[in-house]
C-alpha cells in the first residue's frame, strides 16, 4: 500500500472513529434529556398526589355558588329543595357519604338534580343514611360520623356541606372525616350556630340517623347507595348517573303529571 493510501486510510479511520463518537455523545444527551424529563414528571406526579392529598385531609370547604331551590328540612332529617308548589315529580336520593358512587352520582348528575329543582321541574329529597353499619373501622365511623355531621347542618348550608362531603370523601379503609374537619367545613361554609360544633363532637343527631338508616333498608328496601325513586319507583343507574338521561326521565314524569 502507498504512502498516499495509508495516510487516506487513517483518515477514513480517523473520520469513523469521530462520527461513532459524535454519535455516542449525542446518545448519551438523548438519554440525560429522557431521564431528566421522565423525573421532572414524576416530580409533579408526586407533588400533585401530594397536594391532594393535603387539600383532601385539610382543604377548605367552598360556599355553593349559584342560584337555588329553598332548602328545608324535615322532622325526619331528610332534607328538601323544591320551588314553592313544586311537589312532583318527586326525587328521592338515598346516599351515604362514604359510598365512592354516591361521590361519582355527584359528579356526574349532582349539578343536574340542582338545575332541575331551581327551574322547578323537580322536588328533591335528600335522605342520607348509614349504610355502612356492619362494616368494621374505620368505614363504619365514617359513615356515621358523616351523617350525623350532615344533619347538625342548618338546611341553607346544606348544598355546601354536602358537596364539602363528597369533595373530601375518604379512600375506603382509611379514617377520615375527623370531628376537626367537619367542624372546621361547617365553619368555612358560614355555620354561626354556637351549638353546631357540640351537635358534630358529641354526635347529637345519632337517633336521627338511626331513624333514617331503619326507614332506608326496612321501609323502603335500599340495599345500596345511590339509591334513586322518582315518585316511588326505583330508578336503574343508567337512568341517574347519566345527566342527560336523568333530565329525560324527570321531564317525562312532568310532562306526564300535567
Amino acid at each position: 500500500m502507498s504512502k498516499a493510501a495509508r495516510e487516506r486510510s487513517a483518515r477514513e479511520r480517523l473520520a469513523a472513529d469521530r462520527k461513532k463518537q459524535a454519535a455516542r455523545a449525542k446518545q448519551r444527551r438523548l438519554l440525560a434529556i429522557v431521564l431528566g424529563s421522565v423525573v421532572a414528571v414524576a416530580v409533579i406526579v408526586v407533588g400533585a398526589v401530594l397536594i391532594v392529598d393535603h387539600q383532601s385531609k385539610n382543604g377548605k370547604a367552598q360556599v355553593h355558588q349559584g342560584a337555588l331551590a329553598p332548602l328545608s328540612r324535615q322532622a325526619d332529617g331528610s332534607i328538601v329543595m323544591a320551588q314553592n308548589g313544586v311537589t312532583k315529580p318527586e326525587l328521592e336520593i338515598f346516599e351515604d357519604f362514604q359510598c365512592p358512587i354516591c361521590k361519582q352520582f355527584e359528579q356526574s348528575s349532582g349539578k343536574t338534580v340542582l338545575e332541575l329543582a331551581q327551574q322547578g321541574k323537580v322536588k328533591v329529597v335528600y335522605r342520607p343514611f348509614h349504610l355502612f353499619g356492619q362494616q368494621k373501622d374505620p368505614v363504619k365511623i365514617n359513615s356515621l360520623r358523616s351523617a350525623e355531621a350532615a344533619l347538625c347542618v342548618p338546611a341553607d348550608k346544606w348544598i355546601s356541606y354536602h358537596d364539602a362531603l363528597f369533595k373530601f370523601q375518604p379512600t375506603e379503609g382509611e379514617k377520615g372525616f375527623s370531628p376537626d374537619d367537619l367542624v372546621k367545613w361547617g365553619k368555612d361554609i358560614g355555620v354561626t350556630d354556637p351549638n353546631f360544633e357540640k351537635c358534630v363532637r358529641d354526635g347529637q343527631k345519632k337517633s336521627t340517623v338511626d331513624s333514617m338508616t331503619k326507614y332506608a333498608l326496612q321501609d323502603r328496601g335500599v340495599d345500596g347507595t345511590p339509591t334513586v325513586f322518582l315518585d316511588g319507583k326505583k330508578l336503574d343507574q343508567a337512568q341517574f348517573m347519566n345527566p342527560g338521561a336523568l333530565r329525560a326521565t324527570i321531564d317525562a314524569a312532568k310532562a306526564a303529571g300535567k
